[in-house]
């Protein structure tokens, strides 16, 4: 019994060697280092995105997801970290990204046009190493398409990245690493913040008040984390009691560009009440 045993072990081994080191060896867990994300409250909340394994963090659009990772970047390259992007359907915008904070001197972007061309892209960026940061963007790929992607390729995306210093971060609108990923976070978006310009004085080309966009407020939620972080911050206090264990909030705040004609006062107005205004205009 015990020759037999044996025999079928070594069987293993054999067949397993060059692609599983001491597949029999129980590996002994460790923590793994963590980079920032350069957001305080989800920096509290999740204690950073691990090195050396798979995050992916997933939402609908407009829900957050390219802040954190042009926040992700800003820190990573302003610690001369090379890092690179692969973009499966060319949506980003580097004027945006730099605007950030993002030195892109020391970003790769690869742009692809479809998902065959972005898992081969990144297969090539593990394989070859040197990165520190890579992220795989399918934020604006179908989400029909993304589902068919099999499992066994997260499985080996994550075995890839296992005892590197590399951060492999994927965006996407729904969760497909499932199990494969050490940190998985959904975020989305929960009010957005209007500004309603008034002109200073009325000229000859009458135009009616405009709404801009000043931000939105957005929540990040645990759902798989291998860390097991309990502890919660929240960066808004006042809403504390509104917050459930395990999620955090963070403000984007996007960039007002005021014209010499249009006054520097600007009054805040929800989404609701545009929609109101806006009703009674058609009727």
């Amino acid at each position: 019994m015990r020759s037999s045993t044996a025999s079928l072990r070594l069987h293993v081994e054999s067949a397993l060697a060059g692609r599983i080191a001491s597949p029999f060896r129980l590996r002994e867990a460790r923590i793994p280092a963590v980079i920032p994300t350069g957001i305080s409250a989800l920096d509290e909340l999740v204690g950073g995105l691990p090195r050396g394994g798979l995050t992916e963090i997933y939402g609908p659009p407009c829900s957050g997801k390219t802040s954190i990772l042009h926040s992700a970047l800003a820190s990573r390259t302003a610690s001369s970290e090379v890092c690179a992007l692969v973009d499966a359907q060319d949506a980003f915008d580097p004027s945006g990204s730099q605007a950030a904070g993002v030195l892109l001197q020391r970003l790769l972007w690869v742009r692809c046009h479809g998902l065959e061309q972005a898992f081969r892209s990144l297969d090539l960026l593990l394989h070859g190493g040197g990165f520190g940061f890579i992220t795989l963007d399918l934020g604006d790929t179908p989400v029909r398409l993304v589902r068919k992607v099999p499992l066994h390729v997260w499985f080996r995306l994550r075995r890839t990245v296992e005892d590197t210093s590399t951060v492999l971060l994927v965006l996407s609108q729904e969760s497909n690493a499932k199990s494969c990923a050490s940190l998985v976070l959904r975020v989305e978006k929960e009010a957005t913040r209007w500004w309603l310009q008034r002109r200073a004085s009325a000229t000859t080309a009458f135009h009616t008040p405009a709404c801009l966009l000043d931000g939105s407020a957005c929540s990040a939620e645990i759902v798989r984390s291998l860390q097991q972080r309990k502890k919660v911050r929240f960066i808004d206090r006042a809403n504390l009691r509104k917050d459930r264990e395990g999620m955090a909030r963070f403000q984007l705040n996007s960039d007002q560009h005021v014209t010499g004609e249009a006054s520097n006062e600007a009054v805040p107005l929800p989404s609701e009440e545009i929609g109101k205004k806006r009703c009674k205009k058609k009727g």
